[in-house]
């Protein structure tokens, strides 16, 4: 066996039907759509959410609200988990509370708050955090740096 000898197993290759390329391929003239009608037309047949006449769904139900494009989310972290979960010391930032599991998903923005007690000194690295957090985290030594 060389190379140039390898091929595919029989029937693994099939030709595309090409359609409308004259009467002698037999997929000429009417391309294989029949004559006439709304589905031999281009961009014929109906579109999607078509009910056949009855009003469709998205016209039936209300609509209400909006969303806001421009609101920012935050994964909610309390100083209780980081006292659980880190080292007297550490360094905690986005990579290290994702490693840990206490945040989900990359690129995410993280507020830190005051619920639960804290204390080892931590330096905290987050995008936001409340009165509450920062009074905590300094008052066991460590400190809260906004991102």
């Amino acid at each position: 066996m060389r190379l140039q000898d390898l091929r595919p197993p029989f029937g693994a290759k099939k030709n595309v039907k090409r359609v409308g390329r004259g009467t002698g391929s037999g997929h000429g003239k009417t391309a294989g759509r029949g004559s006439k009608g709304q589905l031999s037309r281009s961009g014929g047949g109906k579109g999607p959410g078509f009910e056949g006449g009855q009003t469709p769904i998205y016209r039936r139900l209300p609509k209400r609200g909006f969303n806001n494009k421009f609101k920012v989310e935050y994964a909610v972290v309390n100083v209780g988990d980081l006292e659980r979960v880190f080292e007297s010391g550490d360094e905690v930032n986005g990579e290290a509370l994702k490693e840990k599991g206490l945040v989900k998903g990359y690129g995410v923005r993280v507020k830190v708050l005051g619920d639960g007690e804290v204390t080892k000194s931590l330096i905290v690295h987050a995008h936001k955090f409340s009165e509450s957090a920062v009074s905590k985290i300094k008052a066991a030594g460590g400190s809260a740096e906004v991102i």
